[in-house]
């Protein structure tokens, strides 16, 4: 069984962590009656047991004593690590996962990256060799942060940058959420080009979320809920926090976040459970990245809107194949149903059977564009478990240039602000910051749009002149 661990920056990193830990455990407890370490519970956390050696009778056994997660958390302001630190999850950390500081990165991405990176170096390095050490088959890292702070687009892709130099052949798979337009951090242009470049350089794959697409899908499924056209919303669904997490209120964005921490859970649910068809988390690179820099992949989730758990006849299962391909249930705003395809990847769990997902997706073939040499993209896993409160669901990972529009708003909100020279000062005072940092940004931004351009004016009759990847042999 491999093993991921999970590196949470900043505030919004944290506070997705601590969602996913959260519905980890709810989610493991469901399928685990009796409560004993296996497999499942093996890939993202560790068995501490106090009365035995490692190799001890009781582990052998499988008996669970106290259970931590493998995971690094970092911000360098102390709030919402201290309410973790206070609030149910407390257990599940100890004090050589964390690295916190008091005064914040003041949204500003030369802070984070340069001033705090180059400060806590040594101390990132030995806590993820730490945590790592204690992994039999570590497989992937998965860095969560925000594009548009200080800590989290700063430090974050510093951290990654410390990833790929310490541990190189470890997949590194980022869930980067970006500022909406009305982002009330006024730098988030410039945090988010700066960390873009980080991100096409060094991530072999990113999950972008949008911060406005997570606000629409809440509030719809808040308007349907109060309108009645849900029925009675369960305890278990996918976006009730059921007061878990950081405190035992629940807070505005813990739905948000919700959402967010499903994705992961989806993401990895075959190298968790069983199922006829399992993906590993390395197939998704392979099949859906046929170019470097092109490894952006937009996500979808179903159910969201229909959150009741009841008898799925065949055309409820055809409406979640047919919703995951709707803009509505897109992470990021977009609608990939008119853009093109590089790949895709459909992610299945629950009661659904392989003829069912062959089945949809012959049926979803004709409308979708996919790119003229890969007609027949597509990567599919089914997991037996479902999620909890649910039958079955899927998540939806496409390779597609409908994230295009995405980069280029915030392209046209850095030049906005970069044109005035606006808030330069307060990076360029920054040691080891300089302008060019920020043209360099510019041009890496404008270069990934151009091989989307490329592919969408060609519609991908030719393979375009961008390199492959190379392949080691």
């Amino acid at each position: 069984m491999t093993q991921s661990i999970v590196v949470q920056v900043g505030q919004c990193g944290n506070q997705i962590g601590c969602r996913f830990w959260d519905l980890a455990l709810r989610e493991h407890a469901s399928v685990n009656k009796k409560g004993i370490y296996d497999e499942a519970l093996c890939s993202f956390f560790r068995n501490i047991d106090s009365r035995a050696d490692a190799g001890g009778a009781d582990v052998q056994r499988g008996k669970i004593c106290s259970l931590k997660a493998r995971a690094v958390l970092i911000d360098m302001e102390e709030g919402v690590v201290n309410e973790i630190l206070q609030g149910p999850l407390r257990d599940l950390f100890d004090s050589t996962q964390f690295i916190t500081d008091v005064s914040g990165s003041g949204n500003n991405w030369a802070v984070g990256h340069k001033l705090y990176g180059c400060q806590y170096r040594e101390q990132i390095v030995e806590k993820i060799r730490r945590t790592a050490e204690q992994c039999d088959c570590l497989q992937c890292f998965f860095v969560v942060h925000s594009m548009g702070g200080g800590t989290g687009s700063g430090l974050g892709t510093f951290v990654l940058n410390v990833l790929e130099d310490e541990f190189p052949e470890v997949y590194r798979f980022v869930t980067s959420v970006y500022p909406s337009a009305e982002d009330d951090v006024i730098t988030s242009p410039y945090n988010s080009v700066l960390a873009m470049r980080e991100l096409t350089e060094h991530a072999d794959c990113v999950l972008p979320i949008e911060n406005q697409s997570l606000v629409d899908i809440v509030n719809k499924i808040h308007q349907m809920a109060n309108s009645g056209r849900l029925g009675a919303v369960k305890p278990n669904s996918l976006v009730t926090s059921n007061k878990g997490g950081v405190k035992e209120s629940e807070k505005p964005f813990d739905a948000m976040n919700n959402i967010v921490a499903n994705l992961l859970l989806n993401l990895t649910s075959s190298a968790r459970f069983e199922g006829p068809l399992n993906m590993d988390l390395n197939e998704i690179t392979m099949n859906l990245v046929p170019f470097p820099h092109l490894h952006y992949l937009t996500s979808s989730l179903t159910p969201l809107y229909t959150l009741a758990d009841v008898n799925v006849p065949t055309r409820r299962l055809d409406q979640m194949f047919s919703d995951a391909f709707n803009k509505d249930h897109q992470l990021i705003q977009s609608d990939p149903k008119h853009s093109l395809y590089l790949a895709c990847a459909l992610m299945v769990r629950g009661n659904v059977h392989i003829s069912d997902l062959r089945r949809n997706i012959e049926r979803l073939k004709p409308s979708l564009q996919f790119v003229s040499w890969n007609q027949e993209g597509w990567k599919t896993s089914l997991c037996s478990v479902p999620p909890v409160g649910h039958t079955h669901s899927l998540l939806a990972l496409a390779n597609n240039t409908c994230v295009k529009p995405t980069f280029l708003d915030l392209r046209d909100r850095f030049t906005r602000l970069y044109r005035k020279k606006a808030h330069l000062h307060h990076y360029l005072q920054v040691d080891g910051m300089e302008q060019s940092f920020f043209t360099d940004a510019l041009s890496s931004l404008s270069s990934l749009i151009d091989e989307y351009n490329q592919l969408d004016v060609s519609k991908g009759v030719a393979i375009p002149d961008t390199p492959r990847i190379s392949i080691a042999v």
